[in-house]
């Protein structure tokens, strides 16, 4: 498996499972996310899942994930 590779994995969210399938290396961003804001991945995947307005879940993941780290980016 390369590190782009699409891993698929099941949460839960609302009380119902999904699955969701994202490259491994935005797992490890959610995981860190999640980490450093004290949550599980469920957890914060379930924030973006009630954030996303009209695209699928994993792509809502990724713009999540891009916009934590553009967040951090930012000059102020």
């Amino acid at each position: 498996m390369t590190d782009d590779a699409v891993v698929k994995r099941s949460v839960r969210i609302a009380g119902h499972s999904t699955s969701v399938s994202v490259e491994a290396p935005f797992w490890t961003a959610l995981r860190d996310i999640a980490e450093a804001r004290g949550l599980s991945v469920s957890a914060l995947i379930a924030e973006i899942d009630a954030e996303r307005a009209t695209t699928n879940l994993s792509s809502a993941i990724r713009l999540a994930v891009l916009a934590h780290y553009r967040a951090l980016t930012r000059v102020s």
